[in-house]
């Protein structure tokens, strides 16, 4: 018997009308991490056949964008872009339909050789490229997940996945086949400062906070800082950095 017709999440898939056994795999990544929610905007990097389109349109209500180079067939309540993700041109368009998104997806897959050296770093590329498109179309706040083969550039690439994102971390979902290498990584919290965790930086307590923390700005950027007080020039350590604020504590001399 042929392994789709063995497969429960295939058979599944083709009971609920799903377009491919892949919309169970967001649906398990959306209960564990809760990255798209009722009435956000969703882009879809890499759609087609559209089988987490329609698992994004339930769980949003919302505005749902798919974009692939392939033709994704119509889908109701959904935009669909035929193009490359990383064109000007494609985003352009995306922009006119929405100011802003509040979750990119991506389950897409390179064209697979055999040779899984190969494979991996293609895997490793396109994520690359999604992760870069993600950064110009999220709101600040916004959340990411996508696809990624395992191998030995997987941990530098969540590493970039962690510099970008307040939070950060690798999912199995449990609608994967078992044999198969693919995990994905999910970022929430994207940042639209520069700032980093551990960064030193020289700031200007300009006032105090709620919580009596004082308050500085780096770029425009909010920073509480732990003891200070208004009009000290500081050196400060960056402890966290969340979508719209850092938290740092005055640097040991």
């Amino acid at each position: 018997m042929p392994r789709k017709k063995r497969d429960l999440y295939y058979n599944k898939a083709k009971q609920m009308g799903y377009r491919s056994r892949a919309s169970f795999k967001l649906q398990y990544i959306n209960e564990k991490y809760h990255l798209i929610k009722k009435g956000d905007v969703v882009v879809d990097l890499g759609a087609a056949p559209g089988g987490w389109l329609q698992v994004a349109k339930e769980l949003s209500e919302g505005t749902v964008i798919g974009v692939d180079l392939q033709k994704i067939e119509p889908m109701e309540g959904v935009t669909t872009i035929k193009g490359d993700m990383t064109s000007p041109e494609t985003q352009a368009k995306i922009f006119e339909k929405v100011d802003a998104v509040d979750t990119v997806i991506c389950d897409a897959a390179p064209n697979l050789s055999g040779n899984w050296a190969l494979d991996h770093a293609r895997s490793i590329d396109l994520s690359r490229v999604a992760l870069d498109v993600a950064a110009r179309l999220l709101k600040p706040g916004g959340n990411f997940v996508v696809k990624v083969f395992q191998g030995d550039m997987f941990d530098d690439f969540l590493k970039d996945v962690k510099g970008r994102f307040s939070y950060a971390t690798a999912y199995k979902s449990q609608a994967s086949r078992s044999q198969s290498a693919e995990i994905y990584v999910i970022g929430k919290g994207f940042l639209t400062t520069a700032l980093r965790k551990g960064a030193v930086v020289d700031v200007t307590v300009e006032s105090l906070g709620n919580d009596g923390d004082g308050v500085a700005y780096v770029d425009d950027f909010v920073v509480f800082v732990k003891g200070g007080r208004p009009g000290q020039r500081l050196k400060v350590k960056i402890k966290d950095v969340k979508p719209s604020f850092a938290f740092g504590e005055i640097a040991k001399p």
